[in-house]
């Protein structure tokens, strides 16, 4: 997605005109503009000086963003705007104040000089004069509106500029056509009237001022909005220690290159992605994953640009700079959600389009319907001055795009990162959580969970000589041991002789005996095993383990058990899914055994064992027709998967791969993480329906309001600062999102729609479920397997095809799996997963 500046946008009509026009240039394949951060993102292969071109002839500013340039990248949300309304509101308040002094000073008991007693039209010019400084000093509207309404593409500026220029307008006309009546000697008191009720010079200079007190509040709190944004920006490190032919030269960190040495002394920021070479140190990673407790650097540790070194000085290599830095891409990753737009502001921007030439029609409407009533028509004018002014489109279009750009800030703080705002507002609709087992549920590294010694040797014994030889090897399983030896101080002996054996085995000499270790079946090939050692093996495979059998020559050392333990939350977080009402499926390569184990203590929904990458995507698509799909994954395999989900979330720790093909990516590793994801999307859809009330509701209440449709006659000031007041309230609805809590878990609860889709999945009347079946050879095999499961109470009807293992079953009660596995068995059969 290439990424744009666009200038001059004001409201939601502005935005709806860029993207029409952008859409509409050859090779442009989608475009999504953010009122709030005033980018544009464009999909396609059309040529940025088209694009740019496009939006100049719909009346609007535009420059592609630099990729490497740096201030193009700092300064995208600098307030440049505040500043300048605040000095605009000065100057309009100011000399507001003198006019209302002339409209109304009498009025309240103020003294006017002598000069204005009775001079009608010293006073009216007076007020001509005022009005229109007001309206120079707030000339943006005026230039802005009339050239959006020249273009056809009418928008709020429009709606200001007409209602203010409308009443100076009228004013001017009955300032001349009092000096007329007055030159033709006409009666004072006519005079008189037409001043204090067909003047409007102080509507037409309140009007705008008004409106400027909205927009201040409004870039205010817009700001506000991209604070954590703003705040990741000014994380990033401006300097570098670089060593050079050793000696240290301080450098910018944009001009570090990969593989210099570059050093980090205590309470300095490391300046870009690299891995420790030297030194040890503890490392303040809050500002990535969110997490404030430090994290222990030393030799071979990769270190973050952005997180601070807070004890010992490093010595780091560079592996990412520039762009690639961890925190570029961070800030990337949130500048493009931003660009990006949620369905459900397709709503509001389907109203927007259409909002402002409406407004000025039903104003007309208002206007001649007063006029038909009877109404003078200076009161009919007011009327439709008040509905011009009083309708708010910034309202709809700031709505969706303030609470994802708080949705998104918030989260960047806690370490989750949503790379679209679709992904945002689709995580909290989500039914089904699929999780991929290795590195997700599980560290990803194995570790010994029981040490067995056999007959009369020790457990230090054993652990010495199977780590004496599977220190030999780079097997994961060996590293296990040779790890667990380390942690215990274990002395490594000399092997020598070592090599590695066809069937899972290892061997070596130790001490002038032969050393062997491996799998249940390697070693049994080797010496005899017992009923009780096998009994073992077996109980220690139907918990998820891997028992690693060793022996000395002819006689058994003991079983040393391995297993890739579950991660400490992941329990916990799988019982805050179920909470959240979501249905959570574990997807694994790995065996039956060792998956059911693995699913049973996380406490999983369902498991799905030995698939493959490509048929993890089969498993998903599946889901899918069940309801919406979270898949969680880290690995490379999890890649077609996580591409295929409705939403992908990737372990922050895992591969680039996944990093890349997934919609959430997860910088802590944790699984607790899409518990909070899921809480932050529904808090922030919460929040995006609330604006859109209130915006749908001040439109809808105040237009008729202003349109004097219930006995009421609005002043077309109140309607100004009614107009003003409601973007202000949407932004500062927005940032309520700021103080909601991620980790509070009391609120979860199911939605309703989830409940359906958790019901089809676990085996409820009417659900299907396909079971992998092992053995079937032939249609008879088909029949007898059909036969089998159509005979259970809880089966409506069944099929079978030998040619996939698979049978398809429609339950009409919820099923009893043990009750199929019995029954598949007693025909030769054997159920070897469900989904």
């Amino acid at each position: 997605m290439k990424q744009y500046n666009v200038t001059g946008m004001s409201c939601a009509a502005c935005q709806a005109r860029v993207e029409k026009a952008v859409s509409a240039v050859k090779g442009v394949t989608s475009c999504s503009v953010s009122l709030l951060t005033n980018s544009m993102g464009v999909e396609g292969d059309a040529a940025p000086s088209d694009i740019i071109s496009a939006v100049k002839a719909a009346g609007y500013g535009a420059s592609e963003k630099g990729v490497e340039n740096k201030k193009d990248s700092d300064d995208i949300l600098k307030d440049t705007e505040t500043p300048k309304l605040v000095k605009r509101l000065i100057f309009s308040a100011a000399i507001l104040l003198v006019l209302m002094y002339f409209t109304m000073g009498q009025m309240i008991g103020l003294p006017l000089p002598s000069f204005f007693t009775h001079n009608h039209v010293a006073l009216a010019l007076t007020q001509l004069l005022l009005a229109g400084i007001v309206m120079i000093i707030n000339k943006k509207f005026f230039t802005s509106g009339f050239s959006s309404l020249i273009h056809g593409a009418p928008n709020m500026d429009t709606l200001v500029a007409l209602g203010s220029f409308v009443s100076f307008a009228w004013s001017v006309y009955v300032f001349y056509k009092m000096s007329a009546l007055i030159t033709a000697g006409s009666d004072m008191n006519v005079i008189h009237d037409m001043y204090h009720t067909q003047l409007y010079f102080e509507s037409a200079a309140m009007i705008p001022a008004l409106i400027t007190v909205g927009k201040l509040l409004e870039s205010v709190s817009k700001g506000r909005t991209t604070n954590a944004l703003k705040s990741l920006i000014k994380l990033r490190p401006k300097t570098a220690n670089v060593i050079e032919n050793g000696t240290e030269v301080q450098k910018e960190a944009d001009d570090v290159h990969i593989d210099d040495i570059f050093l980090v002394r205590p309470g300095e920021s490391i300046p870009v992605d690299g891995e420790v070479i030297s030194g040890e140190s503890a490392v303040d990673e809050s500002s990535l994953t969110g997490e404030s407790i430090p994290v222990d650097k030393e030799k071979g540790s990769s270190v973050s640009a952005a997180t601070v070194n807070l004890s010992g000085a490093l010595t780091c290599r560079a592996t990412r700079t520039g762009e690639n830095t961890t925190i570029s891409r961070i800030i990337r990753m949130v500048e493009e959600s931003a660009a990006t737009k949620a369905p459900i502001a397709r709503i509001a921007d389907k109203v927007s389009g259409v909002f402002v030439p409406a407004v000025i029609g039903i104003a007309l409407i208002v206007f001649v319907g007063w006029m038909i009533a009877g109404a003078d028509f200076s009161q009919a004018l007011e009327r439709g001055i008040a509905v011009l002014v009083i309708s708010c489109p910034c309202a709809l279009g700031l709505a969706t795009p303030v609470a994802i750009m708080v949705g998104n800030g918030m989260g960047a703080r806690k370490g989750i990162l949503f790379k679209t705002s679709e992904s945002l507002e689709l995580t909290g609709k989500a039914d089904i959580v699929a999780l991929d087992k290795t590195g997700t549920i599980t560290k990803g590294e194995p570790k010994i969970t029981g040490i067995y010694p056999s007959g009369g040797h020790t457990e230090d014994e054993l652990l010495q000589k199977a780590a004496s030889l599977e220190h030999m090897s780079e097997h994961p399983l060996s590293k296990a041991v040779t790890s667990y030896a380390d942690e215990n101080g274990t002395k490594i002996l000399s092997c020598d002789g070592f090599s590695t054996l066809p069937g899972s085995g290892l061997k070596g000499y130790i001490n002038g005996k032969l050393i062997q270790g491996g799998s249940r079946r390697f070693i049994s090939g080797q010496i005899a095993l017992d009923d009780d050692i096998i009994s073992l093996t077996d109980k220690l495979a139907d918990e998820g383990k891997t028992p690693l059998l060793f022996c000395e020559d002819e006689d058994l050392l003991g079983i040393i058990a391995v297993a890739d333990v579950p991660k400490e939350d992941s329990k916990a977080a799988i019982e805050s899914l179920h909470k959240l009402g979501m249905y959570v499926v574990m997807l694994t390569g790995d065996n039956e055994k060792t998956a059911r184990a693995i699913g049973k203590v996380a406490g999983v929904d369902e498991v799905t064992a030995g698939v493959l990458p490509d048929e993890k995507e089969k498993v998903i698509r599946s889901l899918q027709k069940k309801g919406t799909v979270i898949m969680v994954g880290d690995g490379i395999n999890d890649a077609p998967a996580l591409t295929c989900a409705d939403i992908g979330i990737a372990i922050g720790a895992g591969t680039d791969i996944a990093a890349e093909s997934a919609d959430i990516v997860l910088m802590n590793s944790s699984l607790s993480d899409v518990c909070r994801a899921i809480r932050l999307s529904r808090a922030t859809l919460r929040i995006i329906h609330e604006n859109l009330f209130w915006a749908f509701f001040y439109n809808i209440i105040c237009i008729p309001l202003a349109a004097g449709l219930f006995g009421l006659m609005m002043s077309p000031m109140i309607g100004a600062a009614a107009m003003s007041l409601s973007s202000f309230t949407v932004c500062m609805n927005a940032l309520r999102l700021n103080l909601f809590n991620v980790n509070n878990d009391k609120g979860d609860k199911p939605r309703k729609k989830a409940k359906k889709a958790k019901s089809k999945l676990s085996g409820e009347a009417g659900a299907e479920i396909t079971l992998q079946i092992e053995g079937m050879m032939c249609e008879h095999c088909e029949r007898a397997v059909k036969n089998a499961l159509e005979a259970l109470p809880f089966v409506d009807s069944a099929n079978a095809s030998h040619a996939d293992g698979k049978a398809y079953v429609t339950l009409c009660a919820p099923a009893d799996m043990r009750m199929i596995e019995k029954a598949i068995k007693a025909e030769g059969y054997k159920v070897t997963g469900n989904r």
